[in-house]
C-alpha cells in the first residue's frame, strides 16, 4: 500500500472532481455518511394537487382544448413508482391520446398547467409534474386522483346538465379523457402558446 501526503495548498490548487474524491475519502475514513448536495434556494419541488385546486386548474385552462386534453390524461391509470405515492405516464401514450404532433407541444401544454396551478396553490416554485428523461410524465397519486374527480364531475355535468348524476350511474374512468368526445385533429394547436402563426377557417392566418 502507497502512502500519498498533500499539503493544504496541494488540496487548494486540485482539480473540483480531485477535490470532492478526497472530501468523499476523507469522510470515509472518519465513519461519516456522504452529505446531500444542498438544494438550490426556491428549486421547483413536486406537489400533490387538491381536488379543489385541480378544480381551479381547470376553469383556468378549460378555453384551450389541447391543454384540457393534456390536463385529464394526468387522471388516468398509470404505472405506480414504488411505494412514493408518484404515478408515471408514458409520454408516447399521451401524445397518442392528445393527439399532439411532439413531445415540445406536449411540454408547453405541461407548462400551462404548472402556471395555472401555482396561481392556484399561491406558489411561485410548485410544479404539477416532472419529466422524466426516460420517456415518462410524473405526478403525485393524489394529483391523479383529484384530475380524475374533476373529469367525472365534467362529464356529468355535460351527460345530465340539469341535475346531478343520478344514482347507480358510474362514470367509467377507462373513457376517453375529453370534455366532449373525441378532439378533432385541426383543434390540436398550440399556436399561441409557441408564437406560431394559427390558421384559421378561411385560410387566414392570426
Amino acid at each position: 500500500m502507497v502512502g500519498i501526503t498533500l499539503s493544504p495548498e496541494q488540496i487548494r490548487t486540485a482539480p473540483p472532481a480531485v477535490r470532492q474524491w478526497l472530501e468523499h475519502e476523507i469522510a470515509h475514513s472518519l465513519g461519516l455518511g456522504p452529505s446531500a448536495e444542498p438544494a438550490p434556494p426556491d428549486a421547483p419541488h413536486l406537489v400533490a394537487c387538491s381536488p379543489q385546486e385541480a378544480a381551479a386548474i381547470y376553469a383556468s385552462i378549460r378555453s384551450m382544448l389541447p391543454v384540457v386534453a393534456v390536463f385529464f390524461e394526468l387522471g388516468r391509470e398509470g404505472t405506480m413508482v414504488g411505494d412514493q405515492g408518484l404515478v408515471a405516464f408514458r409520454l408516447a401514450d399521451m401524445l397518442r391520446d392528445t393527439r399532439l404532433p411532439d413531445a415540445r407541444h406536449l411540454a408547453t401544454c405541461l407548462d400551462v398547467i404548472d402556471r395555472a396551478f401555482r396561481l392556484a396553490r399561491r406558489d411561485d416554485h410548485a410544479v404539477l409534474s416532472i419529466l422524466d428523461p426516460s420517456g415518462y410524465c410524473i405526478v403525485a397519486e393524489a394529483t391523479r386522483r383529484s384530475v380524475l374527480a374533476v373529469w367525472s364531475q365534467e362529464m356529468a355535468v355535460q351527460q345530465f346538465p340539469d341535475s346531478a348524476t343520478p344514482e347507480g350511474v358510474e362514470i367509467s374512468p377507462a373513457e376517453p379523457f375529453s370534455t366532449s368526445g373525441a378532439l378533432p385533429p385541426q383543434s390540436i394547436h398550440l399556436g399561441q402558446a409557441l408564437g406560431e402563426p394559427v390558421a384559421q377557417p378561411d385560410g387566414r392566418q392570426n
